[in-house]
Protein backbone atom coordinates (compact mmCIF):
# COMPACT_ATOMS: atom_id res chain seq x y z
CA UNK A 1 0.00 0.00 0.00
CA UNK A 2 1.55 3.48 -0.85
CA UNK A 3 2.61 5.76 1.55
CA UNK A 4 2.21 9.01 1.50
CA UNK A 5 5.63 11.57 2.84
CA UNK A 6 4.20 13.49 5.37
CA UNK A 7 7.69 15.64 5.20
CA UNK A 8 5.83 19.09 6.41
CA UNK A 9 9.17 20.98 4.99
CA UNK A 10 8.80 19.63 1.24
CA UNK A 11 5.25 20.04 1.69
CA UNK A 12 5.23 23.75 2.97
CA UNK A 13 7.88 24.82 0.30
CA UNK A 14 5.94 23.64 -2.60
CA UNK A 15 2.73 25.15 -1.40
CA UNK A 16 4.42 28.34 -1.44
CA UNK A 17 6.23 27.79 -5.27
CA UNK A 18 2.91 26.49 -6.24
CA UNK A 19 0.32 29.35 -4.99
CA UNK A 20 2.97 32.42 -6.01
CA UNK A 21 2.02 32.37 -9.80
CA UNK A 22 -2.22 32.09 -8.26
CA UNK A 23 -1.22 35.11 -5.99
CA UNK A 24 0.30 37.15 -8.77
CA UNK A 25 -2.13 36.65 -11.14
CA UNK A 26 -4.89 37.15 -8.59
CA UNK A 27 -3.43 40.25 -7.17
CA UNK A 28 -3.44 41.97 -10.61
CA UNK A 29 -6.85 41.18 -11.22
CA UNK A 30 -8.13 42.53 -7.92
CA UNK A 31 -6.67 45.83 -8.91
CA UNK A 32 -8.29 45.26 -12.29
CA UNK A 33 -11.75 44.69 -11.04
CA UNK A 34 -11.35 47.37 -7.99
CA UNK A 35 -11.69 49.36 -10.95
CA UNK A 36 -14.78 47.90 -12.25
CA UNK A 37 -13.68 45.85 -14.77
CA UNK A 38 -13.91 42.34 -15.62
CA UNK A 39 -10.74 41.13 -17.61
CA UNK A 40 -11.25 37.24 -18.29
CA UNK A 41 -8.47 37.51 -20.04
CA UNK A 42 -6.05 36.86 -17.26
CA UNK A 43 -5.41 32.89 -18.77
CA UNK A 44 -4.23 34.34 -22.10
CA UNK A 45 -2.03 36.92 -20.61
CA UNK A 46 -0.39 34.23 -18.34
CA UNK A 47 0.62 31.92 -20.65
CA UNK A 48 1.40 34.98 -23.26
CA UNK A 49 3.84 36.23 -20.42
CA UNK A 50 5.43 32.46 -19.87
CA UNK A 51 6.20 32.14 -23.31
CA UNK A 52 7.89 35.74 -23.93
CA UNK A 53 9.77 34.56 -20.83
CA UNK A 54 11.03 32.01 -21.28
CA UNK A 55 12.25 32.42 -25.19
CA UNK A 56 13.86 35.55 -24.12
CA UNK A 57 15.72 33.76 -21.01
CA UNK A 58 17.76 31.22 -22.89
CA UNK A 59 18.21 33.37 -25.48
CA UNK A 60 19.98 36.02 -23.32
CA UNK A 61 21.11 33.37 -20.61
CA UNK A 62 19.32 35.86 -18.17
CA UNK A 63 16.15 34.85 -15.95
CA UNK A 64 15.99 38.25 -15.29
CA UNK A 65 15.09 39.81 -18.72
CA UNK A 66 13.30 36.62 -19.07
CA UNK A 67 11.10 37.92 -15.93
CA UNK A 68 11.05 41.46 -17.69
CA UNK A 69 9.41 40.56 -21.32
CA UNK A 70 7.05 37.73 -19.41
CA UNK A 71 5.53 41.30 -17.60
CA UNK A 72 5.72 43.38 -20.88
CA UNK A 73 4.46 40.48 -22.72
CA UNK A 74 1.39 40.14 -20.23
CA UNK A 75 1.59 43.99 -20.12
CA UNK A 76 0.89 44.32 -24.26
CA UNK A 77 -2.03 41.65 -24.11
CA UNK A 78 -3.54 43.85 -21.55
CA UNK A 79 -3.18 47.27 -23.23
CA UNK A 80 -5.26 45.29 -26.24
CA UNK A 81 -7.42 44.68 -23.86
CA UNK A 82 -7.86 48.02 -22.63
CA UNK A 83 -7.99 49.78 -25.81
CA UNK A 84 -10.73 47.00 -26.68
CA UNK A 85 -12.86 47.81 -23.68
CA UNK A 86 -11.83 51.29 -22.65
CA UNK A 87 -11.29 52.65 -26.19
CA UNK A 88 -13.57 50.90 -28.48
CA UNK A 89 -16.36 50.15 -25.78
CA UNK A 90 -16.56 46.35 -27.00
CA UNK A 91 -18.07 43.91 -24.43
CA UNK A 92 -15.48 43.16 -21.18
CA UNK A 93 -16.75 38.99 -21.02
CA UNK A 94 -16.37 38.75 -25.08
CA UNK A 95 -13.22 40.55 -25.50
CA UNK A 96 -11.44 38.73 -22.53
CA UNK A 97 -12.37 35.43 -23.56
CA UNK A 98 -11.22 35.96 -27.19
CA UNK A 99 -7.76 37.28 -25.68
CA UNK A 100 -7.62 34.23 -23.84
CA UNK A 101 -7.94 31.82 -27.00
CA UNK A 102 -5.26 34.16 -28.83
CA UNK A 103 -3.00 34.27 -25.68
CA UNK A 104 -2.76 30.34 -26.02
CA UNK A 105 -2.21 30.31 -29.97
CA UNK A 106 0.22 32.82 -30.07
CA UNK A 107 1.81 31.56 -27.48
CA UNK A 108 2.48 28.30 -28.86
CA UNK A 109 3.39 29.82 -32.06
CA UNK A 110 6.18 31.85 -30.23
CA UNK A 111 7.87 29.10 -28.11
CA UNK A 112 7.62 26.39 -30.82
CA UNK A 113 10.79 25.80 -30.88
CA UNK A 114 11.55 25.86 -27.22
CA UNK A 115 9.41 22.82 -25.93
CA UNK A 116 11.47 20.61 -23.82
CA UNK A 117 14.57 23.34 -24.02
CA UNK A 118 15.58 23.99 -19.95
CA UNK A 119 16.05 27.85 -19.05
CA UNK A 120 17.93 29.27 -16.58
CA UNK A 121 16.77 29.61 -13.15
CA UNK A 122 17.47 32.41 -10.66
CA UNK A 123 18.45 31.82 -6.81
CA UNK A 124 16.76 33.39 -3.39
CA UNK A 125 18.41 35.47 -0.90
CA UNK A 126 21.00 34.50 1.32
CA UNK A 127 18.61 34.82 5.11
CA UNK A 128 21.82 33.16 6.95
CA UNK A 129 20.57 31.49 10.42
CA UNK A 130 16.77 31.65 9.47
CA UNK A 131 17.36 28.90 6.79
CA UNK A 132 17.98 26.50 9.91
CA UNK A 133 14.73 26.95 11.96
CA UNK A 134 13.20 23.63 12.20
CA UNK A 135 10.88 22.75 9.73
CA UNK A 136 9.78 26.55 8.59
CA UNK A 137 13.26 27.58 8.41
CA UNK A 138 13.70 25.33 5.47
CA UNK A 139 10.70 26.01 3.28
CA UNK A 140 9.93 29.97 4.45
CA UNK A 141 13.39 31.16 4.48
CA UNK A 142 15.00 28.92 1.32
CA UNK A 143 12.93 30.38 -1.61
CA UNK A 144 13.35 32.62 -4.82
CA UNK A 145 13.31 35.93 -5.32
CA UNK A 146 10.12 36.28 -6.81
CA UNK A 147 8.07 34.07 -3.83
CA UNK A 148 8.89 36.93 -1.50
CA UNK A 149 8.21 39.44 -4.28
CA UNK A 150 4.56 38.12 -4.15
CA UNK A 151 4.23 38.55 -0.45
CA UNK A 152 5.90 42.28 -0.44
CA UNK A 153 3.16 43.10 -3.36
CA UNK A 154 0.53 41.79 -1.71
CA UNK A 155 1.31 44.40 1.30
CA UNK A 156 1.64 46.68 -1.57
CA UNK A 157 -1.38 46.38 -3.37
CA UNK A 158 -3.18 46.79 0.43
CA UNK A 159 -1.17 49.70 1.10
CA UNK A 160 -2.08 51.50 -2.39
CA UNK A 161 -6.08 50.54 -2.64
CA UNK A 162 -6.46 51.83 1.21
CA UNK A 163 -3.96 53.97 2.23
CA UNK A 164 -3.28 55.75 -0.84
CA UNK A 165 -5.31 58.61 -2.33
CA UNK A 166 -5.05 57.31 -6.00
CA UNK A 167 -5.91 53.85 -4.35
CA UNK A 168 -9.32 55.19 -3.37
CA UNK A 169 -9.69 56.90 -6.82
CA UNK A 170 -9.44 53.86 -8.25
CA UNK A 171 -12.02 52.42 -5.71
CA UNK A 172 -14.62 54.94 -6.63
CA UNK A 173 -14.10 54.62 -10.23
CA UNK A 174 -15.27 51.11 -9.51
CA UNK A 175 -17.84 51.56 -7.00
CA UNK A 176 -19.57 54.12 -8.85
CA UNK A 177 -18.20 55.20 -12.66
CA UNK A 178 -20.92 58.23 -13.14
CA UNK A 179 -19.88 59.73 -9.36
CA UNK A 180 -16.29 59.65 -9.91
CA UNK A 181 -16.55 61.28 -13.23
CA UNK A 182 -18.75 63.82 -12.15
CA UNK A 183 -16.48 64.21 -9.41
CA UNK A 184 -13.74 65.15 -11.97
CA UNK A 185 -11.56 62.04 -11.82
CA UNK A 186 -10.07 60.42 -15.32
CA UNK A 187 -12.45 56.97 -15.37
CA UNK A 188 -10.87 55.56 -18.32
CA UNK A 189 -7.62 56.46 -17.71
CA UNK A 190 -7.74 55.09 -14.28
CA UNK A 191 -9.45 51.58 -15.71
CA UNK A 192 -6.96 51.43 -18.31
CA UNK A 193 -3.68 51.88 -15.72
CA UNK A 194 -5.36 49.24 -13.35
CA UNK A 195 -5.76 46.85 -16.72
CA UNK A 196 -2.20 47.32 -17.63
CA UNK A 197 -0.95 46.58 -13.67
CA UNK A 198 -3.33 43.58 -13.56
CA UNK A 199 -1.74 42.08 -17.62
CA UNK A 200 2.61 42.71 -16.14
CA UNK A 201 1.04 40.44 -13.02
CA UNK A 202 -0.42 38.14 -15.25
CA UNK A 203 2.83 37.82 -17.33
CA UNK A 204 4.86 37.79 -14.45
CA UNK A 205 3.04 34.67 -12.77
CA UNK A 206 3.22 33.02 -16.43
CA UNK A 207 7.01 33.82 -16.46
CA UNK A 208 6.90 32.08 -12.75
CA UNK A 209 5.75 29.12 -14.06
CA UNK A 210 8.18 28.60 -17.18
CA UNK A 211 11.21 30.52 -15.19
CA UNK A 212 11.11 28.79 -11.82
CA UNK A 213 8.49 26.33 -10.85
CA UNK A 214 9.15 23.97 -14.02
CA UNK A 215 11.22 25.46 -15.55
CA UNK A 216 10.41 24.62 -19.38
CA UNK A 217 8.05 25.08 -21.58
CA UNK A 218 4.99 22.73 -22.97
CA UNK A 219 2.01 23.97 -24.72
CA UNK A 220 -0.62 24.90 -22.97
CA UNK A 221 1.35 24.90 -19.54
CA UNK A 222 -1.14 27.25 -17.57
CA UNK A 223 -3.92 24.72 -17.29
CA UNK A 224 -6.18 26.75 -16.05
CA UNK A 225 -4.24 28.87 -13.44
CA UNK A 226 -5.87 31.91 -15.04
CA UNK A 227 -9.52 31.22 -14.32
CA UNK A 228 -8.38 30.10 -10.77
CA UNK A 229 -6.37 33.16 -10.25
CA UNK A 230 -10.43 35.11 -11.21
CA UNK A 231 -11.83 32.42 -8.45
CA UNK A 232 -9.25 33.45 -6.01
CA UNK A 233 -10.28 37.17 -6.38
CA UNK A 234 -13.69 36.02 -5.57
CA UNK A 235 -13.14 33.94 -2.82
CA UNK A 236 -11.01 36.97 -1.31
CA UNK A 237 -13.73 39.19 -1.39
CA UNK A 238 -11.70 41.47 -3.74
CA UNK A 239 -9.37 42.09 -0.82
CA UNK A 240 -5.80 41.69 -0.49
CA UNK A 241 -5.02 39.67 2.25
CA UNK A 242 -7.68 37.55 2.09
CA UNK A 243 -6.53 36.69 -1.78
CA UNK A 244 -3.31 35.87 0.00
CA UNK A 245 -5.05 33.24 1.78
CA UNK A 246 -6.81 32.05 -1.27
CA UNK A 247 -3.70 31.52 -3.24
CA UNK A 248 -2.58 29.58 -0.37
CA UNK A 249 -5.25 27.07 -0.24
CA UNK A 250 -5.68 26.54 -3.59
CA UNK A 251 -1.68 26.46 -4.12
CA UNK A 252 -1.80 24.04 -0.72
CA UNK A 253 -4.36 22.06 -2.63
CA UNK A 254 -2.62 21.31 -6.34
CA UNK A 255 0.78 20.72 -4.34
CA UNK A 256 -1.35 17.83 -2.18
CA UNK A 257 -2.27 16.87 -5.49
CA UNK A 258 1.17 15.97 -7.03
CA UNK A 259 1.97 14.71 -3.76
CA UNK A 260 -0.51 11.94 -4.05
CA UNK A 261 0.64 11.24 -7.53
CA UNK A 262 4.06 10.70 -6.64
CA UNK A 263 3.15 8.59 -3.45
CA UNK A 264 0.96 6.17 -6.44
CA UNK A 265 -2.42 6.34 -4.18
CA UNK A 266 -4.53 4.30 -5.98
CA UNK A 267 -6.99 6.64 -7.50
CA UNK A 268 -7.27 8.15 -11.09
CA UNK A 269 -4.84 10.18 -11.91
CA UNK A 270 -7.35 12.13 -13.57
CA UNK A 271 -9.45 12.55 -10.40
CA UNK A 272 -6.55 13.78 -8.85
CA UNK A 273 -5.54 16.21 -11.75
CA UNK A 274 -9.37 17.42 -11.77
CA UNK A 275 -8.96 18.21 -7.74
CA UNK A 276 -7.84 21.77 -7.52
CA UNK A 277 -10.89 22.47 -10.08
CA UNK A 278 -13.23 20.84 -8.00
CA UNK A 279 -12.02 22.88 -4.94
CA UNK A 280 -12.46 26.01 -6.57
CA UNK A 281 -16.48 24.98 -7.55
CA UNK A 282 -17.22 24.17 -3.91
CA UNK A 283 -15.82 26.91 -2.79
CA UNK A 284 -17.31 29.21 -5.14
CA UNK A 285 -20.58 27.78 -4.42
CA UNK A 286 -20.11 27.91 -0.89
CA UNK A 287 -19.42 31.77 -1.12
CA UNK A 288 -22.68 32.18 -3.33
CA UNK A 289 -24.56 30.78 -0.63
CA UNK A 290 -23.16 32.54 2.13
CA UNK A 291 -23.24 36.01 0.40
CA UNK A 292 -26.19 37.68 0.57
CA UNK A 293 -27.65 39.77 -3.15
CA UNK A 294 -24.63 42.28 -4.18
CA UNK A 295 -21.93 40.45 -1.91
CA UNK A 296 -18.67 42.52 -1.64
CA UNK A 297 -18.34 43.09 -5.21
CA UNK A 298 -17.40 46.53 -6.64
CA UNK A 299 -20.63 48.21 -7.87
CA UNK A 300 -19.51 48.55 -11.05
CA UNK A 301 -17.91 45.45 -12.03
CA UNK A 302 -18.24 44.70 -15.51
CA UNK A 303 -20.32 47.48 -16.44
CA UNK A 304 -18.99 50.16 -19.45
CA UNK A 305 -18.37 53.70 -18.82
CA UNK A 306 -19.67 56.32 -21.58
CA UNK A 307 -19.04 59.31 -20.89
CA UNK A 308 -22.14 61.60 -20.97
CA UNK A 309 -24.41 59.06 -21.24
Amino acid sequence: MPVIDLNWTAFLASVLVVSTPFLLAALGELVVERAGVLNLGVEGMMITGAAAGIVVAIETGSPWAGFLCAALGGLGLGLVFALLTQGLQSNQVATGLGLTLFGLGFSALLAQGYVGVPAPTIGGPDLGPLRDVPILGPALFARDWVVYLGLLAALGVWLYLFRTRSGLILRAVGEGHDAAHALGYRVRATRVAAIAFGGAMAGLAGGYLTLVRVPSWTDGMTAGAGWIALAIVVFGGWRPGRVLLGAWLFGGAQALQLRLQAAQVPVPVELLSMSPYLITIAVLVAISVRRRAGGAAPACLGQPFRAGA
